[in-house]
């Protein structure tokens, strides 16, 4: 019998270890030393709550699925219908295949071809490496189409350190800058978080703090690397994301809207572009027809434990 999520490619190595499955090259699982780095899915279930998902050719939600791009008006199939989006992208629930597969690394690939909405298509690539380092995850797409195409990536880890619940945890969160949404949970404004409930640049308990938010404003070390820590004061033990300079913003969950696992973990989310970034435009890439420079573009992060 074939688990709900497809094939499972299990990779080891540095004392950690992983598990990728074929349906949305999903992390399933990660831990250290046999401790749970991610609040995943079990082998038996399909992801619930985006767990572990990857999210291209976009993360978060597109207004009403419609946007314009090249001139033309384009219209996505609302997966969000109860707030009239188009949400995370077009791989997350997708047949994966495995491209290699060694004790350490597994790389996945997916061709994403041209449809109703997004009119372009993409060859995807997410390779997962396992090291004393940790975990780092690395997503690549190629434009195959002859035009230019819209694009942005992200993924959906949830952090754990213990059962839960998040609020005696203490949360480090390197960024300046708080996107402000309505009711549909898409952007309408920022503001500083300097002084607000948000402000998680110096290390703070959670507490009751309800987080369901895109943050930017990200700030880096000399190599550009920013890195969000969750960490339990009293064993010491925690879990660090870092993400790569394509990556200007976190979205931060704290599932306060699922009783079944509210508070249970955090969600840290990588993202190269925040919600509505089709239409908006704002840090959206675009990918150049294929075979001219810019028709590929990759982004990296990765989740490694603290002791």
């Amino acid at each position: 019998m074939l688990p709900p999520s497809g094939d499972q490619f299990e990779i080891s190595g540095g004392g950690y270890r992983a598990v990728v499955t074929e349906s949305g090259a999903a992390l399933r699982l990660l831990e250290y030393a046999g401790r749970p780095l991610v609040d995943g899915f079990p082998e038996d279930a399909m992801s619930t709550g985006f767990r572990g998902q990857v999210l291209m050719p976009w993360p978060n939600r597109i207004r009403d699925g419609a946007y314009s791009f090249g001139g033309r008006d384009l219209q996505l199939g609302l997966s969000e219908p109860s707030r009239h989006n188009a949400s995370h992208g077009l791989v997350r629930c997708a047949s994966w295949s495995r491209e290699e597969h060694s004790p350490n690394s597994v790389s996945l690939v997916y061709r994403l071809l041209a449809q109703s909405g997004y009119p372009w298509t993409l060859d995807l690539h997410v390779l997962y490496d396992l090291s004393a380092n940790g975990l780092t995850v690395t997503q690549t797409a190629t434009n195959m189409s002859g035009e230019p195409a819209p694009y942005a990536s992200g993924s959906h880890p949830y952090l754990a350190v213990g059962p839960g619940p998040i609020d005696t945890l203490e949360l480090i969160l390197p960024v300046t800058t708080r996107s402000l949404v309505d009711d549909r949970l898409l952007p309408v404004g920022r503001e500083d978080v300097e002084g607000s409930a948000y402000d998680f640049r110096v290390t703070r308990p959670l507490r009751d703090t309800v987080l369901d938010d895109a943050f930017t404003g990200l700030v880096r070390d000399e190599d550009g690397v920013a890195t969000a820590v969750l960490r339990d004061p009293a064993t010491g033990e925690g879990v660090a994301l870092w993400v790569d300079e394509q990556h200007h913003w976190l979205q931060v969950y704290s599932g306060d809207d699922v009783p079944a696992t509210a508070r249970r973990s955090l969600a840290v989310e990588p993202m190269t572009a925040q919600a509505d970034a089709f239409r908006s435009g704002e840090d959206l890439v675009t990918l150049a027809p294929a075979g001219q420079p810019g028709d590929e573009h990759s982004a990296s992060w990765g989740i490694r434990a603290l002791d």
